[in-house]
């Protein structure tokens, strides 16, 4: 091995090195998964041992009743007796001061505005479900309900007594309030209180649901707690997870818009995401959280720290691909800081509402970040066009099928002069048909000096040899914005339109089932859309061809690529967002209109004429045609040798 391999081999080693020291977890990171990973074992062996010592006190019960029934009864009455004083202690061991609330009945107080319900449960103190009123679910009457039962925890991990890991989910809150409603001059509010065996020792949950309002307002105060958690412990686990039930017509497209997105603290420009696609592990050892979204296609949950949350999240999402009824698993492991006072106090807010851009806008979080309106120039797009047509017409009884065709009339019009020089240049171009046959007649069986002359004969002309592709550049940009947007497009949402019931998701007019390949390439239904759209781009892709033959001999790789492309969006576009489909079939209708009333008002006498004109003057070549010549040149002569 040379000099150099040895020198190339050691910097590898190095970098190796050096990525494996700056990407390894640090202490504190090490420590805190440690801490969870051996309260939950802990969990776990309480629990096993609670399991053991019922089946115990069974067969102790079932032994007793083989004695007479007169002995029987009464050590029956005994066993029973017993076992309540042994249970009594057992909690006493598990949960020292919380056996107070260890055991206790389930109920529920339900707090509602105009906009939502939502039903807190004493078991945990957790919110149990939320109904959004506004909303239902595809093909149904009722209200649109985000999550219920155990489809979501909610729970504080106290580190009491030195190491003793207690969970708030599995203890019993108390509460004097009632079910309320919220109006204009006073909101709803429910308090419920985890009391512990001192009465001056308890954790209070504070819920506030204002009228018009998707936000409800959570706070945790300890009051006496500084002698039960441990005096070594200064923060509070919060565990929030969410199992996300399916909301719309076709779970596969909610699989893929649903995860986690977050904010980290004193970085409100920047919202991040864990994989919509996957399941993915994700900690952030050095990153303040201000929130955490549990994101659907169409609805979020969030939950927003006043100030904000520790470093050192764990996030987790989980897909089961096989589940048809739960969209995803999403899990947050977050902590906030606990000072040890008489009385201590953290803040912080859910959200549960729609993703309709300007009510998450309205939130001043930064939540409508969570939305994809695409890169850059294609996000303005989507926020300085499409949502505010969207949003001008969604109060109106049109349906949103013609409020696509306005929006598609709107672009085609700022795109008209464009499409007017467009035109021009590709119809200059067909009226170059004879000179361009002579240089190819001269030139016969050489393509380079063809092309130079081609490329010369332009020059004189004032024609652009790729005017022909440009209608379909120009396009580009605007359907890789809507590309983005319109699947996730709240005004889509349950919109009928002709035969769709629904533009956000594909149309279908037959189901033929699973077919092998032809699934995986087309999919297991037909979109009429679709076709339309793809039918409509190849003969556009056809007419385009027609007129300017000699541009097309010239590049023939460029005339099979224009040919494939509707073939690829069609397979694409067969389970995509129908409105889309929509769009560009109407722009493609409108281009041919445009294209027919050019043709009529243009004069091909007169384009000839300007031609002759510019073919007189003196040719001045631009640098980069001299370049390109240049080149063409030293090709030709390298070619010669």
């Amino acid at each position: 091995m040379d000099r150099n391999s040895l020198i190339g081999v050691g910097l590898i080693g190095a970098i190796l090195i050096g990525w494996l020291y700056f990407s390894a977890p640090s202490k504190e990171e090490v420590a805190r998964k440690q801490f969870v990973q051996d309260s939950i074992a802990q969990v776990q062996v309480k629990l096993a041992e609670k399991e053991a010592q019922a089946i115990i006190l069974e067969k102790k019960k079932a032994d007793s009743l083989k004695v007479n029934d007169t002995t029987q009864i009464a050590v029956a009455n005994l066993s029973d007796s017993a076992k309540v004083v042994l249970e009594e202690k057992k909690l006493v061991e598990n949960f020292r001061d919380f056996a107070p609330a260890a055991k206790g009945k389930e109920e529920f107080i339900v707090l509602e505005n105009n906009l939502i319900k939502v039903k807190l449960s004493s078991k945990g103190g957790k919110i149990a479900s939320v109904e959004l009123k506004k909303y239902a679910r595809p093909n149904s009457k009722d209200a649109l309900v985000l999550f219920e039962d155990d489809r979501l925890k909610q729970s504080l991990l106290i580190n009491a007594y030195n190491n003793t890991l207690i969970s708030t989910d599995s203890l019993y809150f108390v509460s004097t309030d009632q079910s309320k409603s919220a109006s204009a001059s006073a909101p709803a509010v429910a308090k419920l209180r985890l009391n512990t065996s001192k009465a001056d020792a308890y954790i209070e949950y504070s819920y506030i649901l204002k009228e018009n309002s998707y936000h409800v307002d959570y706070d945790v105060t300890f009051v006496g707690m500084q002698n039960i958690i441990s005096s070594n412990n200064s923060e509070i686990i919060m565990d929030w997870n969410m199992k996300m039930p399916s909301q719309e017509l076709h779970i596969e497209k909610e699989k893929q818009t649903s995860g986690i997105y977050y904010q980290t603290a004193g970085e409100e420009q920047d919202v991040d995401n864990l994989s919509l696609v996957a399941s993915e592990d994700k900690s952030l050892p050095e990153s303040p959280i201000k929130w955490i979204a549990f994101k659907q296609q169409f609805f979020t949950s969030a939950l927003v720290a006043n100030t904000q949350f520790n470093q050192g999240a764990l996030l987790k999402t989980f897909v089961d691909k096989t589940d048809t009824k739960n969209v995803k698993t999403t899990i947050a492991s977050l902590s906030f800081n606990y000072n040890k006072g008489a009385t201590d106090k953290f803040g912080m807010k859910f959200f549960f509402g729609p993703n309709q851009y300007h009510i998450l806008r309205d939130q001043n979080m930064g939540l409508e970040k969570t939305i994809p309106m695409g890169w850059w120039i294609f996000s303005y797009l989507n926020k300085w066009l499409v949502i505010p047509i969207f949003e001008m017409f969604k109060d109106s009884s049109l349906s949103m099928g013609w409020v696509i065709l306005i929006l598609t009339l709107i672009i085609k019009i700022l795109l008209l002069p464009i499409a007017y020089k467009t035109y021009l240049s590709s119809a200059k171009m067909r009226l170059l048909k004879p000179e361009m046959d002579a240089i190819k007649e001269k030139h016969k069986g050489d393509a380079m000096k063809s092309n130079q002359d081609n490329m010369a004969l332009y020059k004189r002309a004032g024609v652009s040899p790729l005017s022909g592709c440009i209608p379909a550049l120009l396009q580009l940009p605007i359907l890789i914005a809507l590309l983005n947007f319109f699947p996730a497009s709240f005004e889509l949402r349950q919109k009928a339109f002709l035969w769709a019931s629904d533009l956000s998701t594909y149309d279908s007019v037959w189901d033929f089932g699973y077919v092998p390949v032809i699934n995986t390439i087309y999919g297991d239904h037909m979109s009429m859309f679709a076709l339309m759209m793809f039918v409509s781009t190849i003969v556009y892709t056809w007419m385009n061809q027609k007129m300017m033959p000699m541009q097309n001999s010239q590049m023939p790789g460029m005339q099979v690529m224009m040919y494939l492309m509707p073939v690829i969006f069609l397979s694409f576009m067969n389970s995509y967002s129908a409105g889309l489909s929509w769009y560009y079939f109407l722009a493609n209708m409108i281009t041919f209109l445009q294209t027919f009333l050019m043709r009529k008002m243009v004069s091909d006498d007169k384009l000839r004429a300007q031609i002759d004109n510019n073919m007189k003057k003196p040719a001045k070549k631009s640098g980069f045609q001299a370049r390109l010549e240049d080149m063409q040149k030293k090709q030709l002569a390298a070619r010669k040798k």
